[in-house]
């Protein structure tokens, strides 16, 4: 459904013609350009945006179906950017994500939400407020979208910062043993990263060329020059994010190994210990096997202190054994 059409001349919002086709003509009559806001559209909803803003099939076929990577595509009349904004519920510790596609044009631009995770109300009050930021055209709109998504990449990267010092004390801590579901608790951890990463990895590219750093390819059209400077800084926050979740990332999968380790090291010592016992019940075994046979001819049998001194025998034994596995630390 669309949530919002709004014209803005000088970086201010002004009143006009709820029909698109009007806006866009009267947006681009005044210098100014239309913001079309739209929240998991229908086709028949947005054929309208398509037939009037002339958006390329491909992009509307993307914009509408979703589960797309970050992306930005070039095309003849409008520039296409895929962002993922992602959510984290502290209530079960998890990292979902949303959609958020963006059409640049020379006079417009047309933001398309899926899922949750967006902040476009937020930063639409925001841009609203600084009116020399909206003053540079519909590339402002843009930059302020991909500025508050990467802003909250952020502020995810410190929630699972602080759940993977958390879980990191779990497993180390003296009674982790007696947890069956910590290796399950660090690969679902894993997992929750392995999404925030699809999220922020492949939007270093874009960000790139929007900025005008990248090394191959043309400039970008329906971008304002002014605003390279400020997509130059979304792209640093971003490669700060990318740093913290590749740090993340090998510190989950060296708590993992160290896990691993550590359940390995309890099973050689439980392995250890029942071996120490069964040496232990083998000499008394043995010995009252040798004294179970049936032979006729067993002179011990006849003696009178024959039972105290195997019993002794056998005593002392178990006793010296206990003594020498307890020294090598095997009890």
């Amino acid at each position: 459904m669309i949530v919002d059409c709004a014209i803005y001349r000088d970086g201010h919002r002004t009143e006009g013609p709820q029909d698109f086709s009007d806006a866009l003509d009267e947006a681009r009559a005044a210098g100014g350009f239309v913001w079309i806001g739209v929240h998991e559209p229908t086709e028949k909803e947005f054929a309208h945006v398509t037939q009037e803003f002339a958006l390329h099939p491909l992009a509307v076929e993307d914009a509408l179906k979703a589960h797309q990577r970050p992306k930005l595509e070039v095309y003849d009349d409008s520039l296409f950017l895929v962002l993922k904004p992602v959510v984290y519920e502290p209530e079960s510790d998890t990292v979902s994500s949303g959609e958020l596609m963006a059409f640049l044009g020379d006079s417009f631009v047309v933001t398309v939400r899926h899922g949750g995770g967006s902040q476009l109300p937020a930063v639409q009050q925001r841009l609203e407020q600084e009116p020399e930021m909206l003053a540079k055209g519909p590339t402002s709109v843009v930059y302020a979208v991909a500025d508050a998504t990467v802003d909250h990449y952020l502020d995810v990267a410190t929630e699972l910062q602080t759940d993977l010092e958390e879980l990191e004390a779990a497993v180390f801590s003296p009674d982790s043993g007696s947890s069956r579901h910590t290796a399950s608790r660090i690969y679902t951890f894993k997992r929750q990263i392995l999404e925030f990463r699809r999220s922020t990895g492949p939007l270093t590219p874009p960000l790139t060329r929007l900025a005008g750093t990248a090394a191959v390819g043309s400039p970008l059209p329906f971008v304002n020059d002014e605003a390279r400077p400020f997509f130059r800084d979304v792209s640093d926050h971003l490669a700060r994010v990318n740093e913290s979740v590749e740090s993340l990332d090998r510190l989950v999968s060296d708590i993992l190994s160290a896990h691993l380790a550590q359940m390995s090291v309890r099973q050689n010592d439980d392995m250890r210990k029942i071996s120490a016992w069964a040496a232990m019940a083998a000499i008394p075994t043995m010995i009252a096997g040798i004294y179970g046979m049936n032979f006729d001819h067993i002179p011990e049998l006849h003696w009178f202190w024959s039972y105290p001194a195997v019993i002794a025998l056998m005593a002392a034994l178990e006793v010296s054994l206990y003594r020498l596995f307890k020294q090598r630390g095997w009890l």
